[in-house]
């Protein structure tokens, strides 16, 4: 079986930015406030933090839930994983999750500057410099046969893109402006020459954007 490249729950503003501007440590989705980005994953029954009893069914909930399927490996860019830049002034720095990071696979950070891996949980850590084709054949081959899925942010999904290595995306646009910050597209008519495309209107608000080779 085929092993694909999957982009699965991006969440992306109604005028297509992945994150905000002025990302930090205290923000790291920068002016953007991802608990409106992500309310529709939050109120679903799936949501993997979710503490207390019942949430919501239906389409939000089949794509919260579909975030792990199948998936042996995942590839992200260095912002994604934390708010250095440059040379690694701390290598106590683990990530955003904790201890417990929500991968549970391999993960591959896309840096121009290589740290060892760790590993927390169930969760390694990689650090690696490459093009994204190498970097693909790497987290392919770690995934021992299951998918790969790209984390993102926007900027390491559309060198993916450009770069046309991505098999599927489904993108999630939240009704929430942000006027500016990392763009993933200006419009997802974008990838029509490339890809097939379903959009699907959920009950809360977001829209599903589905896309899959042609």
């Amino acid at each position: 079986m085929e092993q694909l490249l999957r982009v699965q729950n991006f969440v992306v503003s109604r005028d297509g930015f992945g994150a905000g501007e002025g990302q930090s440590l205290e923000r790291p989705f920068g002016h953007a406030d991802p608990a409106e980005l992500f309310a529709w994953a939050g109120a679903t029954a799936s949501w993997p933090r979710r503490t207390d009893p019942g949430g919501s069914r239906g389409l939000d909930d089949y794509f919260t839930r579909d975030f792990g399927r199948n998936i042996g490996a995942e590839i992200m860019g260095r912002n994604k994983f934390g708010p250095q830049r440059g040379p690694w002034q701390d290598h106590e720095w683990r990530g955003w999750w904790g201890d417990e990071p929500p991968f549970r696979t391999p993960v591959f950070v896309l840096t121009h500057h290589p740290r060892p891996s760790f590993t927390l949980s169930d969760t390694t850590f990689h650090f690696v410099d490459g093009d994204p084709a190498s970097v693909l054949a790497r987290a392919r081959e770690a995934a021992a046969g299951k998918d790969v899925r790209l984390g993102g942010g926007a900027t390491t999904i559309r060198a993916f893109l450009d770069a046309d290595l991505v098999d599927t995306l489904h993108v999630a646009v939240s009704p929430v402006k942000l006027g500016a910050g990392v763009r993933l597209w200006e419009s997802p008519d974008e990838l029509r020459d490339r890809y097939h495309l379903d959009v699907v209107p959920s009950p809360s608000g977001v829209t599903h954007h589905v896309f899959w080779r042609r």
